[in-house]
């Protein structure tokens, strides 16, 4: 890893259209409303009085793999996605044009048999106002990149989810196709759909989005925990734990707690914990 070209990188600032149909393709790519006549869901799919699902931020004004340019000397075939954060300050617009400023915040060097933390925030504005919108924060962990030094400051580590029974538990089946949708957003990494690939790099099938998973749980807390009301939910952070499979089911556990709600979730076929140190700040 070169570490002078990752402190001195420079992002240019983007300008991005985006309209109904990206935010509608998004919520359908995570399984909203599968029942097309829940009136609390419909929203959220359909033009008449759309809603937005937070953390379609994610996907919108994404810079690109940015961090395999050669000049920054990563191992890529190493690097894995840790943990994903976000601050809303206002609910996305059904459509508009976003502005989009990026910016790698830390490298944290664990050791040179450790690997390498890095910290990177997408900035996002309304293009015509100003007005920020949302701050997109992610961790990547680069397996084979220790060893080459640190610099800037790293977010406060996410906390344990509590040590008591979760205050709900939310059953989401996975639809097979849901890597295969969830990809026209804008991620089309073949290992999320080719069979082949994916077995190259240590699968048996093609494996699902990180980020498709971390916006299954946000709809989750949406519906369970915020009442579907986006204006609500302020934050959405956890950690990556284990890939999830199209077909799986996640069961999302929460906790109600002081600020908020605290979550995991795990596939219920293998009882594993695939998403650990979630938490999600509410607001008025």
């Amino acid at each position: 890893m070169n570490l002078n070209a990752l402190r001195d990188h420079v992002f240019e600032t983007t300008v991005t259209p985006y309209t109904d149909r990206d935010v509608m393709l998004y919520a359908l790519s995570l399984g909203v409303c599968d029942d097309p006549l829940d009136e609390n869901e419909l929203p959220f799919v359909y033009e008449k009085n759309l809603r937005v699902i937070p953390s379609v931020t994610a996907v919108l004004a994404h810079p690109g793999a940015w961090i395999a340019d050669k000049k920054f000397e990563v191992n890529f075939v190493k690097l894995l996605h840790g943990e994903q954060r976000a601050r809303y300050t206002r609910p996305l617009p059904p459509s508009g044009e976003l502005r989009g400023e990026y910016r790698i915040r830390a490298v944290v060097d664990k050791g040179e048999d450790k690997g390498a933390l890095v910290y990177f925030d997408k900035i996002l504005s309304d293009n015509g106002t100003g007005d920020h919108l949302c701050t997109v924060s992610s961790t990547l962990f680069l397996r084979g990149d220790g060893g080459s030094g640190s610099f800037g400051e790293a977010p406060e580590p996410l906390a344990n989810v509590p040590d008591r029974a979760p205050d709900f538990n939310d059953e989401l089946p996975i639809d097979k196709r849901a890597a295969l949708l969830y990809r026209l957003n804008g991620d089309r990494n073949p290992i999320h759909a080719d069979p082949d690939i994916a077995r190259k790099a240590g699968f048996d099938v093609p494996i699902l989005h990180g980020l498709c998973t971390y916006g299954i749980c946000g709809y989750s807390l949406l519906r369970r925990a915020f009442g579907y009301d986006s204006a609500r939910m302020k934050s959405l952070d956890l950690r990556f734990s284990a890939p999830v499979l199209p077909g799986e089911t996640l069961q999302v556990q929460g906790w109600m707690n002081e600020g908020g709600v605290s979550f995991q979730a795990r596939v219920r076929e293998r009882d594993r914990i695939v998403i650990s140190n979630g938490f999600a700040a509410a607001g008025i």
